[in-house]
This record gives C-alpha cells, sequence and structure tokens, in this order.
C-alpha cells in the first residue's frame, strides 16, 4: 500500500488527458460516478481544449502513474453563489484504498479554503458508494438530502445524497475533535 508521502497532487495538464481518461474508464468510475462507458479518447482531447481556466482539474500521481482526478468548480459567474463551488471526483481501480482519495480531497479543499475563499462545497455521491461516503464524511461533510432515482445505472434508477462541507462547520468540527 503506497503511503500519502508517495502522492503528488497538481494541476492538471493538456499531456494529462489519456490518463484522466484511463480514470474514468475503470469500472469503479463508470459504476460511481455519471461517466458512461466507451466514451471516446478524441471527445476527451477536445473538452480538455474548451475547458474553462477558473475550474480546477487537479490530478494525483503514484509512481508516475496517473491514479486520481478531481474538479474544483468555484461558482465565480453566480453572483450570488460565489461563496460556494462543487466537487467530482474518481481514483483508478487499481489505486483504490492507497490515500488517492484523501490526498486528492486534501489539496481541493485547501484550495478553496485558503486561496479562493469558498465557503460551502457541495457534491453528490450514490447512496450506495461507502467509501465515498466515508472520505466526505471524514473531511467535514454532511449528507443534507437525498435525490430519488437521481440517475439510471447498469440498467436501473439509483439515489444519490447531497453532500455539502460549510467551512466553519468544517473548522469546529476539527476543533471539537482536538479537544476530545
Amino acid at each position: 500500500m503506497a503511503g500519502k508521502k508517495n502522492i503528488i497532487v497538481r494541476r492538471a495538464e493538456p499531456e494529462d488527458v489519456e490518463g484522466i481518461y484511463n480514470i474514468y474508464q475503470g469500472e469503479n468510475a463508470v459504476f460511481g460516478t455519471l461517466q458512461l462507458p466507451y466514451q471516446s479518447l478524441e471527445n476527451n482531447r477536445k473538452r480538455s481544449q474548451e475547458m474553462d481556466p477558473q475550474i480546477f482539474h487537479l490530478v494525483a500521481i503514484i509512481e508516475n502513474e496517473l491514479s486520481g482526478h478531481i474538479i474544483l468548480n468555484p461558482y465565480l459567474k453566480r453572483i450570488r453563489r460565489r461563496h460556494c463551488g462543487s466537487l467530482g471526483m474518481a481514483v483508478s481501480d487499481n489505486a483504490q484504498g492507497k490515500g488517492v482519495g484523501s490526498a486528492l480531497m486534501q489539496a481541493a479543499i485547501d484550495l478553496a479554503d485558503n486561496w479562493l475563499n469558498l465557503r460551502r462545497l457541495e457534491l453528490n455521491v450514490y447512496t450506495d458508494n461507502d467509501a465515498a461516503i466515508h472520505l466526505y464524511k471524514k473531511f467535514g461533510f454532511i449528507i443534507e438530502g437525498r435525490n430519488v432515482d437521481y440517475a439510471f445505472r447498469n440498467g436501473q434508477y439509483v439515489d444519490s445524497y447531497m453532500m455539502a462541507r460549510i467551512k466553519q462547520n468544517a473548522l469546529a468540527e476539527s476543533d471539537s475533535q482536538s479537544n476530545e
């Protein structure tokens, strides 16, 4: 198991398109995200060229292999929601359980809290994705609601949780945990 010290997190570069594509073609990523199987690499290349530079794509590297991807989308163009942003992420099938998700979440939260001044981070997660729910709770996200029949996956409708992390709440929780 690779330790967190072996994980490098950095901003995604154009040459990372194929590695990101490969992550989202993995069975776990297709099952745990809104991605469809059998995506086109060429379409991903085109989309990456049109990416908004104010949306942050971070990647995790273990031993020179792209192992995870997280998107932090600050709502900078939404005047009344500029204090908010959304997250979406995936970890490659062969890097599950190696700290990649934690390293990506830590980097995205640091960026949101300390550089973008985002107060609220939001995400959706399938209700049966226990590992992801555990990860998000570890970083101060709470379940705010349930979306019934949120998405169609593998022949059936599945629910998702709406989860959010409010900066003030996350700070208060970490203070109370350190006092215990």
